[in-house]
């Protein structure tokens, strides 16, 4: 085991999931789960950063040579090497039976049991599937399965397998499954989940989600993809836009109906703007451009916190047009409610203020007039404020008075986003920078 953890500790920092860059993994052994023909499914936690991060890393042992490009780990013994083994059917073929069929995974070699869950939804899958990594994630690794033959009647299916592991039930799972049991069409049909249990370095046996699978809508395009499109075309969105904030606003309605609410009381008042203010300073520090706007902004911040806030209930907390789908059966179709992975996740379980979803996808309207060309700003800009304003219409309609957008609580969250966004685009892509900083111009004007 040591000498593959010398080789996950050079492999993993070459991931686009592993999240502590400019660092050298110290890894350790949290469980190792035995599968067949060589394969392994690995918890391993990392020390480099505290708190640790533990991740899970399924590798298999294979004949030199016989690997898919991009999945080499390193040598292992006797002409063999170690890969990863989310592209070798000993692994892709015991997930896929895990959430399809449920199960117990067994026993790992240090004691700790993993546990496969039924599967919680009523499509039908195929018997067999054939698994395809989708490429170009972030923070997690997915797998495309779809029915091994014409005969295979079933639904394609896509597998998230959490690479940050947790304790306790990750909010994607928890959220998409409680909304799809109530029969919202605006989440994808939940198939099935993993979870696996290990005991911490203080000896507390704990359990959390290794993997979730939900349908896969094929040959669709994201919300983001059909706004560029339309705005380039100069469509009328209005249609669209009112029926995405209907569909965020069921949501939240359905959310707060199956979740815990309450008001929100100083404390949870003060740590919302204390981290408008902490995201503030450090843009100051980082984008110069910021420094006339201090003052306004401050002033946005401070008359937010003593508005009318909303009853605090569990929220998507990532939304952006990204993580739509737009369905020729269901409509907008929302994706992804693990929240802002930067955020930790015991912040991520918490009950929020839902209007941090509202402008975060007003933000994502406001980010088509950068990407779109145009001679002059003046069409598309338009575009996007009948977007925005069409989408707050439609979320308005379906919410109902009891949630009622606060505009000045609105501005505030608005203003906080294009904030962080000004500092990434800084780090990032500085030709974009031009685009928070115009946003926080209308939200924050001088004079």
């Amino acid at each position: 085991m040591g000498d593959l953890l010398d080789l996950l500790a050079v492999w993993m920092p070459r991931q686009r999931w592993y999240g502590t860059k400019g660092r050298d993994p110290r890894l350790t052994v949290v469980a190792d789960w035995q599968l067949a023909d060589d394969a392994r499914l690995l918890l391993v936690r990392d020390e480099a950063v505290q708190p640790a991060i533990v991740y899970q890393v399924p590798v298999v042992r294979r004949a030199e040579g016989s690997v898919p490009p991009g999945s080499l780990i390193g040598p292992a013994s006797e002409g063999r090497v170690w890969a990863d083994a989310t592209t070798d059917p000993a692994f892709t073929d015991q997930l896929y039976a895990w959430v399809t069929v449920g199960g117990e995974v067994g026993v790992a070699e240090n004691g700790f049991l993993g546990i496969a869950l039924a599967p919680s939804g009523d499509r039908p899958v195929a018997p067999r599937a054939t698994a395809k990594v989708l490429s170009g994630e972030q923070s997690n690794t997915s797998l495309i399965f779809r029915p091994a033959d014409d005969q295979d009647a079933g639904i394609p299916i896509i597998c998230k397998l959490f690479r940050q592991v947790n304790p306790g039930i990750n909010p994607d799972v928890e959220l998409q499954s409680a909304l799809a049991a109530g029969g919202a069409a605006f989440v994808p049909a939940a198939i099935g989940e993993v979870r696996g249990s290990w005991v911490t370095p203080e000896g507390v046996p704990v359990n959390g989600s290794l993997a979730f699978a939900q349908e896969f809508f094929e040959g669709v395009e994201d919300a983001w993809r059909v706004a560029l499109d339309a705005a380039a075309a100069d469509e009328d969105f209005a249609a669209r836009a009112h029926a995405l904030g209907a569909s965020v606003a069921g949501m939240h309605v359905a959310l707060a109906a199956q979740f815990p609410t309450r008001e929100p009381e100083g404390v949870d008042r003060a740590a919302v703007v204390g981290a408008w203010e902490r995201r503030l300073s450090i843009a100051l520090a980082e984008v110069p451009a910021l420094a006339p706007y201090a003052d306004r902004i401050r002033e946005v911040y401070a008359a937010a916190a003593v508005a009318p806030w909303p009853a605090l209930q569990r929220v998507h907390g990532d939304l952006h047009l990204g993580q739509v789908l737009d369905t020729p059966a269901n409509g907008w179709v929302l994706l992804d409610f693990e929240g802002e992975p930067l955020r930790p996740i015991s912040e991520r379980l918490q009950p929020d203020v839902a209007v941090r979803d509202v402008a975060g996808m007003l933000r994502s309207f406001d980010y088509v007039s950068g990407a779109v060309a145009d001679d002059d700003g003046a069409a598309v800009r338009a575009w996007v404020i009948a977007a925005q304003q069409a989408f707050l219409e439609g979320y308005a309609e379906t919410a109902g008075p009891d949630r009622a957008v606060d505009d000045a609580l609105l501005a505030a969250f608005e203003l906080d986003k294009a904030v962080y966004e000004a500092i990434y685009e800084t780090r990032n892509r500085p030709d974009w920078v031009g685009i928070p900083l115009a946003a926080i111009g209308r939200l924050a004007p001088l004079g």
